[in-house]
């Protein structure tokens, strides 16, 4: 799949506006010297990745795919599936872009290199209308290994729901490439909470939930984290991230189930509608 392919090669070199726009806001306000000289060479660094192909990291990330398929869009399957057709975008990107391959076939036993760099993580779910949107993520592994998941109890209320996710950025540290933009999913079940949490790191920074209470939340969370003083790359500073970004679904009477999917201060992805 064409769209796909080209979705890897340019999410690998191409930091999205809305990140960089973050990046610029943070060095405006960070009055410790050596964390903004650290946020200008995180500009400089997109700016080489974007003017000379290079990638924005070595690490190239595992790739996941959101597929929203509207209920009237028909695949003319000429013999291969939707996910075949997606896995063999993402080998042509990772291939003809130069990235680096970074999926093992099996996790434990053998962890053997597929060079392909697939398969890929893919989510799909149907839709109303007649468009397609594909988005791809490149997920590193050094953020993917600090996230979290908990399952809290409703007497732990908000104070136990931000503790919670303070406590899980303050132990990611530098280990994941601060500053952060951080993906959190309240709600749902065990799966769902986790899931959410990684598609919430899909929407613009500067985007807030639809519901006050929770928006709030955003900002005192963000607020919070950046008072920890961990700062850019762990080097101290007031920007240890540039969004907290919440999605929520509904859940069982006797739970909370909380998952923090920490991001790097390289958030590739990128979204095409067909």
């Amino acid at each position: 799949m064409d769209a796909v392919k080209t979705l890897c090669i340019e999410a690998a070199h191409v930091l999205p506006e809305d990140v960089l726009l973050a990046i610029r806001s943070a060095i405006e306000t960070e009055t410790d010297a050596r964390a903004r000289g650290i946020l200008e060479s995180l500009i400089e660094n997109a700016k080489i990745a974007r003017e000379q192909l290079y990638p924005l990291c070595q690490d190239t990330g595992l790739t996941v795919i959101f597929i929203d398929q509207g209920n009237e869009v028909v695949f003319d399957s000429d013999n291969i599936s939707l996910y075949d057709a997606i896995n063999e975008g993402v080998q042509a990107g990772y291939q003809q872009g130069y990235l680096r391959k970074s999926v093992v076939y099996d996790p434990v036993k053998e962890r053997k290199n597929t060079n392909t760099n697939t398969p890929a993580i893919i989510h799909h779910r149907l839709v109303s209308g007649d468009k397609l949107s594909i988005s791809v993520m490149l997920k590193g592994g050094g953020c993917e290994n600090r996230s979290q998941f908990r399952m809290l109890k409703p007497a732990d209320g908000e104070t136990g729901v931000m503790d919670f996710i303070v406590e899980t950025v303050k132990s990611a540290g530098a280990d994941a490439c601060p500053p952060f933009v951080v993906g959190v999913g309240i709600g749902g079940d065990f799966e769902l909470s986790c899931l959410i949490a990684k598609r919430a790191l899909l929407k613009n920074i500067g985007t807030s939930h639809q519901e006050p209470f929770y928006a709030e939340m955003e900002q005192k969370l963000l607020e919070r984290i950046n008072r920890l003083g961990i700062g850019p790359m762990g080097m101290g500073g007031q920007t240890t991230a540039i969004a907290v970004q919440i999605e929520t679904a509904p859940c069982h009477i006797a739970s909370v189930p909380v998952a923090v999917n920490i991001e790097c201060h390289s958030h590739r992805h990128k979204t095409v509608v067909i």
